[in-house]
């Protein structure tokens, strides 16, 4: 008898037989299918050390079970990463941008909520209960609740999917009586200790009163700390063609206080939740090919000038390479996850054990709340390490739906204008992720994300004027693009950037300056049908 599991696959668009294709890419490839050149930092094949020389410390990945490449395999790996020079068709399996982890692309808000494709049977079990933990409404302690009290008693949100809204983005309230629930500010302070192997870390502190995330929501009997102020101005941008759009440019600020004025140089960093699919898989991308795209000083003169982002892990216990955040400021899912529970929702977890969250010292009723732990409970913890890995193999599971209409004419030729005009410089589309000893489902994908996971200078209209580790004011991650024209299909809202200022994937790319202003300037001089048809490829990511 057939199991339920390869009756799935099986009746899948991305069952046994893409599996056996990928496998067999992979593994069998002759020759390129691009032409290489090596110079090329995006084509290349990382180099190894100089003798006698290491590795720094945070180039390590501690967080994966690496079985290393093989020459050979590097060499294949090589071929099928290189850039497209052929727009005539689609590049093979570029329908699947997660590998065989792909999901079927599913017309409903549900689009981001399914699981990996090549999740075995056996596993399906934790990914569910994960879920259930995810979508957990927190509520405060003490309570007969006992799997669910801890909450705040300062906090943003009461579970991981009020920001993550059905696993997609947050969005910035459009006004005053808007919800706020799936945005918050970033706080800091200039100023304080630096990290010891981190080249270029930018010292700063928390707030000394508000700490480093601005809570505007609060149990009853308490103060939220405040409430997150924006307002909107309308910015008119002519294109070829006579085309108008109408940019919006937010202004943020801390409005009632409730313990006090925050000091006078406090950083404010506006954030919107990000999307959740495809993480497991970026955080299997060897680091060794994330960094041979980097090119801090711009040593090729393209105008490109990608850099690392490195964070100290709390996980770890050492630095390591940025990948998750809109600066990048999370090393791995474990750890991003531990500091939504903990900053998010003022939960203590095994990374994060303080239950008070991000109540600071001069928050006193907050710091004397009770909380929800008790000992032989839970570890202890409010977020024990059983729920911490439940919540992360969830997130770590989250498919990239399949690609739409990629052979349609008007899509192949925005793919074109894509490479022409210079996005994936900064969005690069492809690579293989490690060979894991213990994460099947990542195992070896060749994927799809659109993205390098450095950081760029987005120029002086995207800028917070917030450092984040080494990342300056004006550095953001590259945001992937997998699944990105989806959000309004699964959040009900269409928007994007960091702050979810654009209503438009028109409008986001005209925000992009710095190390894209000769791209964000090509896409408004060029013909409006070329324009359209850039629009038209990324609808079909």
């Amino acid at each position: 008898m057939m199991t339920r599991h390869a009756c799935a696959s099986l009746s899948s668009a991305s069952g046994v037989a893409r599996r056996i294709g990928l496998i067999l890419l992979l593994t069998a490839l002759p020759l390129p299918l691009h032409a290489d050149d090596p110079a090329d930092p995006v084509r290349a094949v990382p180099a190894d050390p100089p003798p006698g020389t290491a590795p720094a410390a945070w180039m390590g990945e501690p967080h994966l079970s690496v079985i290393p490449r093989s020459a050979a395999e590097a060499d294949r790996v090589a071929a099928v990463t290189a850039p497209a020079t052929d727009f005539t068709a689609p590049e093979p399996f570029e329908q699947h941008p997660g590998g065989a982890a792909t999901t079927r692309y599913v017309p409903t808000a549900d689009a981001f909520s399914q699981f990996s494709e090549n999740l075995a049977f056996e596993d399906e079990l934790d990914f569910k209960v994960g879920n259930g933990i995810f979508r957990k409404l927190w509520i405060g302690a003490p309570s007969s609740t006992k799997g669910s009290d801890g909450l705040g008693p300062l906090y943003n949100a009461r579970s991981c999917q009020n920001c993550h809204i059905k696993d997609g983005r947050g969005h910035m309230p459009d006004g005053p009586d808007d919800s706020r629930v799936s945005a918050f500010l970033r706080l800091s302070v200039p100023g304080g200790a630096d990290v010891p192997g981190i080249p270029d870390y930018i010292p700063t502190s928390p707030e000394p009163v508000y700490g480093g995330q601005l809570q505007d929501l609060s149990l009853a009997g308490y103060l939220a700390e405040a409430r997150m102020g924006v307002s909107w101005r309308e910015i008119p941008v002519t294109l070829s063609g006579g085309e108008e759009v109408t940019l919006r440019a937010p202004d943020y600020s801390i409005d009632d206080p409730a313990y006090g004025a925050p000091r006078d140089d406090v950083m404010i960093s506006p954030r919107v939740a990000p999307q959740m699919i495809g993480l497991g898989l970026l955080e299997a991308v060897p680091a060794a090919d994330i960094l041979a795209a980097a090119d801090p000083d711009d040593a090729d003169g393209d105008g490109i000038s990608g850099r690392a982002q490195i964070v100290w892990s709390s996980e770890f216990d050492q630095p390591m390479l940025g990948r998750f955040g809109h600066k990048a400021g999370n090393a791995t899912i474990f750890e991003q996850s531990a500091s939504a529970f903990s900053g998010d929702m003022g939960l203590s977890t095994p990374l994060f054990p303080d239950p008070s969250g991000e109540c600071s010292a001069a928050q006193t009723a907050c710091r004397s709340a009770p909380a929800g732990q008790e000992d032989g409970i839970r570890d202890g913890l409010e977020v024990d390490r059983e729920s911490m890995d439940l919540v992360s193999f969830y997130s770590r599971n989250l498919a990239v739906p399949e690609r739409r209409n990629l052979d349609d004419p008007q899509v192949l030729r925005g793919k074109q204008i894509a490479y022409e005009t210079g996005c994936t410089s900064c969005h690069r589309p492809k690579f293989v992720t490690h060979r894991l000893a213990d994460r099947d489902p990542q195992s070896f994908q060749l994927i799809w994300p659109y993205t390098d996971l450095l950081l760029h200078d987005m120029g002086e209209g995207l800028a917070d004027h917030r450092p984040e580790s080494r990342a300056t004011g004006r550095e953001w991650r590259t945001a992937p693009l997998w699944g990105i024209s989806l959000n309004g299909q699964v959040t009900g809202v269409e928007n994007y950037l960091h702050d979810g200022r654009a209503r438009s994937l028109t409008e986001a790319i005209l925000w992009h300056g710095g190390e894209a202003q000769a791209a964000r300037d090509a896409v408004v001089a060029m013909p409006p049908e070329d324009r359209a048809a850039l629009i038209a490829w990324l609808e079909s990511l």
